[in-house]
């Protein structure tokens, strides 16, 4: 199994108030589409809730919940991340999603970091990304983006290996 952590995050490294993203920038929703479609997405049950239209298709849907009968249409449930990537086979991609208890107990299993460097920062948040030493993460790629008439902030897209 390779474990990514994906997520758009503010240089406060905030990623969200109140159950929702902090920014829209369609060109980012596009990238998560493009890198997650056909594989294996991770995530808490509040923030498969804050998604529109619920289970995210040509995707395997895993979520982590403390609620003994929680169930939805198109998901899997599990009570702890753990139990979760165990159900995970050994060639699969596996993308934690969120939230920040997630990314928190991701990130020290994590194999790459998939991250998009929004140039802001947060006036009101209330979830953030764990921080990360960047001496045990390499920069393998960046793709800079400037504002255009459809994302209104500059971002960058950055994936890191664990060294």
């Amino acid at each position: 199994m390779t474990l990514y952590l994906i997520c758009a995050l503010t240089e406060d490294r905030a990623i969200g108030n109140q159950g929702q993203l902090l920014y829209y920038l369609p060109a980012d929703l596009r990238h998560f589409k493009q890198l997650t479609t056909g594989h294996t997405v991770l995530m808490g049950r509040k923030t498969f809730e804050s998604l529109p239209k619920g289970a995210l298709p040509n995707r395997r849907n895993l979520v982590v919940s403390r609620q003994t009968n929680y169930a939805a249409p198109g998901i899997e449930v599990f009570h702890s991340v753990e139990e979760a990537l165990q159900a995970c086979g050994p060639d699969e991609q596996v993308y934690s999603i969120g939230g920040e208890s997630i990314y928190a107990a991701t990130l020290p299993l994590a194999d790459r970091l998939c991250l998009t460097h929004i140039a802001a920062v947060a006036n009101e948040a209330d979830t953030y990304f764990p921080p990360f030493d960047v001496n045990e993460w390499e920069e393998v790629s960046r793709e800079h983006h400037e504002p255009d008439e459809k994302n209104s902030l500059a971002y960058d897209f950055v994936d890191y290996v664990r060294k």
